[in-house]
């Protein structure tokens, strides 16, 4: 197997796979001499690469683990040097423009399957890998009418090997989901947070200085890597402006309440809150 991109996902399934007695053999591939060099050492792969063709030479599965802006650049690079009969995934947290462009490029006899495990969090890199990352998560497959279906067995049985639920979604209705339960939430934290952080009171002090557990418990994932997050966010474009646009409407609708004074219709704007986040508990 060959991980593109040691960091947090890539080297969590290095770890997971190593773990199980997964596959024989991990090569990681990076740009950074120094961050393979120590997942090496640390025996989450045996070998190590920053030349991309001679990372892949041999490999029977590809796994890329790098930001979604870089996994069409990796593929167009990488593909005339794999051979027949390998595998191919991803983790992306945006499928359709992946999917899509990537059945352009391989060829027959080599195979792609588009996959998002969902894990991790506000920490990124090998530092914060683990081995159990993906036990109980949920990973989205997303198959095409040209997937192979022997493809699509072996990357669903991966993932359910280091401990994950697979779910098939078209790469379509993925990204329409995760726009809303995963993007809109991080554009809305970003903004709120950079709201806040830009208010003072009038005897010039900051009021996050005041801010409780509360306000630290809704923003953690305003910590989470900016330029992940710019690139995520670009990727779902559609969605992501549509979700906006959902969301300001609802945002419009509550101050319009507010400012009639209707303590009741907001309650129940409330009320149908706190019923919907049952489902998220």
């Amino acid at each position: 197997m060959t991980v593109i991109g040691v960091g947090l996902l890539g080297a969590s399934l290095a770890r997971a796979c190593k773990e199980r007695g997964l596959v024989e053999e991990i090569t990681g591939y990076g740009r950074n001499r120094e961050n393979l060099e120590k997942a090496r050492a640390l025996k989450v792969i045996d070998h190590c690469s920053t030349d991309l063709a001679d990372a892949v030479k041999g490999a029977d599965l590809v796994v890329l683990c790098t930001p979604v802006t870089s996994i069409i650049p990796l593929i167009q690079n990488m593909i005339s040097k794999i051979r027949p009969g390998t595998l191919i995934t991803d983790v992306g947290s945006v499928k359709e423009p992946i999917v899509k462009e990537t059945e352009k490029l391989v060829p027959e006899g080599v195979y792609f399957v588009g996959s998002h495990p969902i894990a991790g969090g506000e920490n990124s890199g090998l530092e914060a890998s683990t081995a159990d990352l993906y036990q109980n998560a949920k990973c989205i497959v997303t198959p095409t009418g040209k997937t192979n279906n022997k493809a699509l067995e072996k990357i669903s049985a991966l993932w359910q090997a280091v401990g994950m639920q697979v779910i098939n979604l078209s790469a379509e209705e993925h990204d329409f989901v995760f726009g809303a339960v995963s993007h809109l939430p991080h554009i809305v934290v970003y903004a709120l947070m950079n709201t806040l952080g830009a208010l003072r009171t009038q005897d010039d002090r900051e009021v996050t200085a005041f801010s409780g557990a509360g306000l630290k418990d809704i923003t953690r994932i305003a910590s989470s890597d900016p330029v992940m997050w710019r690139d995520i966010c670009l990727s779902n474009r559609n969605h992501s402006l549509d979700l906006i646009d959902r969301f300001q409407n609802k945002l419009d609708e509550i101050r319009s309440t507010i400012e009639k004074g209707d303590g009741e219709a907001l309650k129940e704007e409330f009320m149908a809150a706190n019923k919907y986040r049952l489902n998220v508990i």
